[in-house]
């Protein structure tokens, strides 16, 4: 739930603050949001998968941050956008990250309702007796 807030809250801010990123930053932002939002999304899996650790996931996070603004700065320097590897891998994993968190909410749920519905049977049949 803090997640939500804190999702809503950074959507909003985005949204209302009249703030601008000067043009010469842009491709580093872009590769910087993509950094965190897999960072993040690889932490809620492992949070749902209780393997959460948050010195995996800080240096995960900075560690994908500075790899994805190097090859972003050699990119310009050569004029070849290799910028681009760091939005199919962080896109690619962001993907899996989403179908894990998918499937684990998933599997969760169908496990709460068995579990519900092997209450309603044991109660049925404690009525019948």
């Amino acid at each position: 739930m803090l997640e939500l807030i804190g999702l809503l809250v950074g959507v909003l801010v985005g949204i209302l603050v009249p703030w601008t990123i000067p043009s010469q930053y842009s491709l580093y932002v872009a590769a910087g949001l993509l950094a965190a939002l897999d960072s993040a999304l690889g932490g809620y899996c492992a949070r749902l998968e209780k393997q959460f650790r948050l010195s995996v996931f800080l240096s995960g996070t900075i560690g994908n941050a500075a790899i994805a603004a190097f090859l972003t700065w050699l990119g310009q320097k050569l004029g070849i956008p290799l910028y681009l590897a760091a939005v199919v891998v962080f896109g690619t994993r962001m993907f899996q990250n989403f179908a894990k968190i998918r499937r684990e909410l998933l599997t969760s749920k169908q496990k709460r309702d068995t579990i519900n519905q092997l209450d309603i049977v044991s109660s049925h049949r404690e009525d019948q007796r």
